[in-house]
């Protein structure tokens, strides 16, 4: 069974069967079986191809959409004063820190 997170409330057998007698007195639902589940076919072979491309062409990427100036990961150590003066200024931090450093690198060139 997987790990549930706090406070989520399973219910009660008592509350099964309820759920079960509602699906029962429903004409239009029906508990899903093993059976159904193994006559079960794929959207692309249950759908007409312009309806399943229809649906594919509406599908949204999952995330957070891509920037067109991706950031570089990395790890550097700072003092601790520094990073707790940025994280003082609230959400967006470091954000700050990029805009301080590029700021930084414009007023003093490395080369």
């Amino acid at each position: 069974m997987p790990k549930l997170k706090a406070g989520t409330v399973l219910p009660t057998a008592q509350d099964d069967a309820a759920i079960a007698t509602g699906i029962a007195a429903d004409a239009d639902s029906r508990e899903l079986t093993h059976v159904w589940d193994s006559q079960a076919k794929p959207a692309q072979e249950a759908l007409s191809a312009s309806v399943y491309e229809a649906l594919v062409a509406m599908k949204r990427p999952r995330g957070r959409p891509k920037a067109e100036a991706t950031k570089v990961f990395t790890a550097i150590r700072l003092d601790a004063d520094l990073v707790g003066a940025f994280k003082a200024t609230g959400k967006g931090w470091q954000t700050r820190v990029n805009s301080a450093l590029r700021q930084y690198i414009q007023e003093h060139p490395l080369s």
